[in-house]
């Protein structure tokens, strides 16, 4: 069975790589794009559409106001590239805005940041997901029914191609990345080129009209203004995953800051692009859109009506019909694009994640590299927590679209205020004219993306908590109290464990009692014997628990013929217990000699089997169990391997092994300092080998 899980695993992952090897894995800026921001791109696909969305539930009168909130969108999408640039350059190392507000705002306020970018990337992988899927059953309606085994089965396949590697999954992506923004500036070109030579496109829902809600068909003053806003906030789901590659700094070849910046800088002429031509052709071919399409008139049949996507409906009037080479070609480049939109999220969330825990904010596993050199846990953490959502939410994009972003713009406000004050504190130290013009002017644009960022936090908190948006603010919360905890565990753990009397700890204790647990008179018991003799312990005594009154009697008479020194001590239990008579011996003994240490010896089987386990060790799995919870005792397996281990026990390369090709396990012996002596001390002759742990 582990042979074949062993096999297995390195057919879907590769095969594991060296310590050596991580600088093989650095991308250059072709890769890092797709990796990292295929997010912000891919929104594209779906910012227009939630404008829309919005506006419409008053009907088509307020459609007019889309442009308005586009250019909106746009001004702060560049503001926000133009800020986290001044990030990259200043803070490298990967932290992000989770570094810049820790360090300039405290710990607290770090954590806020930290908690609501880990929410916001559950929900990337969850909207990107559900979003691609939206526009597979676009292009094949038929597959409506699997919505959610669809989604699914996207994130397991995506966990699988992370798992393999960055560089790997970065080759895997860069050309759907590349051909979906191929796909959409050629669509929107053609569409623009068609509108000024006086063929505009027309889409297929233009010929509907709208509904509006009970209510909202003559919307004035506050009820107007939450609209619009309400929109806007939705328009800037486009902002979504712009923090990415300032988490993923150490990713990049060097110089780093450099090319992390130059991608950055791409990253958002690119979106701009393509969100501005999208929501110009959008208004151009008169896309009408709805929440619920029975409110379309002039519908037939609304039951029975599968609405297109934005994107959908432009690719079919440009490229001439939902038949046509060119739909098909946009539809699969974006369905493809947003699914792996999540990709931003599975390297952000490990990223962030190792950086937390390496800061004892998370368990320790997350910072951990696994056999591809990357972050494996917290791989596996996002695509547990992710499919989960998706799971819950049935894969529907307007019921997760409520969650999204409050963690993007709480990130982007804090990490700019925090900014602010890093260029205040450099201008009170460097006297350098030059350096100070500069730490002028990036303090403008980072207050100026405070202030932008912060009113739209406001914003989205105002038209979003009750819609579903106080779910992610109430996780957010969770997971800050949930981080504070686990820092006061480690702090509390490494105070507890640190020395501070070296010789007094290192005092052996004045007497120690072996106890060797017994059962019958067989090897295993003979080795566990042996075993416990050979540290020569002060006290030696095999231990038995009378449970049945003839087997005990047997063994008696066993020990007996046995013919050794080894005093069995029968424990009486008139209950049939074995546990608590042995756990309470074992604590009278503590009791009578505080200072002494009790050594327990229990005999095991390994076994190959994972049935045999079931049948074998119960008891003395409960006994450790207890036993490790009392003070000054030290409980030691024997282990005696039956046959059936055989197949599992590791191959032992010998002599000769290269020539019968047995493989190599990777691990190795470091070659100890020069002039060190055997002990570690100085002096000639070499010394102990220190086994290698790179993995």
């Amino acid at each position: 069975m582990a042979t074949v899980t062993g096999l297995f695993k390195r057919l879907l992952l590769g095969r594991a790589r060296r310590s050596e090897e991580l600088g093989e894995t650095l991308l250059p800026k072709r890769l890092a794009l797709p990796v990292f921001a295929s997010d912000p791109l891919s929104s594209v696909a779906y910012a227009t559409q939630e404008i829309l969305l919005v506006l419409t539930l008053g009907g088509l009168a307020y459609v007019y106001v889309t442009p308005y909130l586009a250019a909106g969108v746009i001004g702060l999408m560049t503001v926000v590239v133009l800020s986290y640039r001044q990030v990259v350059y200043a803070y490298p190392s990967g932290g992000g805005s989770y570094e810049v507000v820790s360090t300039n705002l405290g710990p607290s306020a770090g954590l806020v940041v930290a908690a609501a970018l880990l929410v916001d990337y559950v929900m990337t992988v969850a909207v990107s997901v559900a979003s691609g899927v939206d526009n597979v059953i676009s292009a094949l309606p038929a597959l409506a029914g699997h919505r959610v085994l669809l989604a699914l089965c996207f994130v397991a396949l995506l966990t699988a191609m992370n798992l393999r590697g960055v560089r790997e999954s970065g080759r895997a992506f860069a050309a759907p990345t590349y051909l979906f923004v191929g796909a959409v500036l050629i669509m929107v070109g053609t569409g623009l080129i068609r509108y000024l030579m006086g063929d505009a496109p027309v889409a297929e829902s233009a010929r509907y009209g709208v509904e509006p809600t009970p209510g909202s068909a003559q919307l004035t003053g506050l009820a107007l203004v939450m609209l619009v806003l309400r929109a806007f906030s939705s328009g800037c789901t486009a902002l979504t995953g712009v923090e990415a590659i300032s988490n993923g700094v150490p990713a990049f070849r060097r110089p780093k800051p450099r090319n992390a910046a130059a991608t950055l800088a791409a990253m958002g002429a690119i979106a701009v692009a393509m969100f501005a031509g999208v929501t110009t052709l959008a208004i151009v071919a008169k896309v009408h859109i709805v929440q619920d399409p029975c409110r379309l008139i002039g519908l037939a049949d609304c039951a029975g009506y599968t609405q297109r996507t934005v994107i959908a409906q432009l690719a079919s009037s440009v490229f001439g019909g939902s038949s046509s080479v060119g739909f098909f070609v946009v539809q699969a480049a974006t369905a493809l694009v947003l699914i792996l939109a999540a990709n931003t999220a599975f390297n952000g969330f490990p990223l962030l994640a190792s950086i937390l825990a390496q800061d004892r904010y998370l368990p320790t596993q997350l910072h951990s590299r696994g056999d591809r050199l990357v972050y494996s846990n917290g791989i596996l953490v996002l695509a547990v927590v992710a499919g989960a959502l998706l799971f819950g939410f049935k894969a529907d994009v307007t019921s997760l679209i409520h969650l999204y972003i409050l963690g993007v713009f709480t990130s982007f406000t804090l990490s700019q205020t925090g900014m602010v004050r890093h260029w205040n504190r450099a201008l009170r130290t460097d006297p350098d004219p030059a350096r100070r013009r500069r730490c002028r002017l990036a303090r403008v644009v980072n207050a100026a993306g405070a202030l932008v960022t912060g009113l739209v936090l406001v914003i989205v908190l105002a038209t979003k908590f009750l819609e579903g948006a106080w779910l992610a603010v109430l996780a957010a919360v969770v997971l800050w109290l949930m981080m504070r905890a686990i820092r006061r565990h480690y702090d509390a753990v490494a105070a507890e464990l640190t020395v501070t009397d070296p010789r007094a700890d290192l005092t052996p204790p004045p007497r120690v009692l072996a106890l060797v647990l017994v059962s019958d008179v067989h090897k295993p018991t003979l080795r566990a014997l042996a075993y416990a003799r050979a540290f020569h312990p002060d006290r030696l005594q095999a231990l038995t628990v009378d449970a049945d009154r003839a087997a005990t009697a047997r063994l008696e008479e066993q020990w007996a013929r046995l013919d050794t020194d080894i005093p069995l001590t029968v424990i009486d239990s008139p209950y049939r217990e074995i546990t608590g008579p042995v756990v309470e011996y074992v604590r009278h003994a503590r009791r009578t000699s505080p200072r002494d240490v009790v050594g327990v010896f229990i005999p095991e089987y390994v076994v190959g089997r994972w049935w045999e386990n079931l049948l074998h060790n119960q008891t003395a799995l409960w006994l450790k169990s207890r036993l490790l919870f009392t003070p000054g005792v030290m409980v030691t397996s024997v282990p005696w391997q039956l046959t059936s281990s055989a197949h599992v026990r590791p191959t032992v390369r010998g002599a000769g092994a290269v020539r019968r090709g047995v493989p190599a396990t990777g691990y190795g012996i470091r070659r100890p300092p020069r002039g060190a002596r055997p002990g570690g001390g100085p002096g000639p002759g070499g010394g102990a080998p220190t086994p290698d742990r790179s993995p």
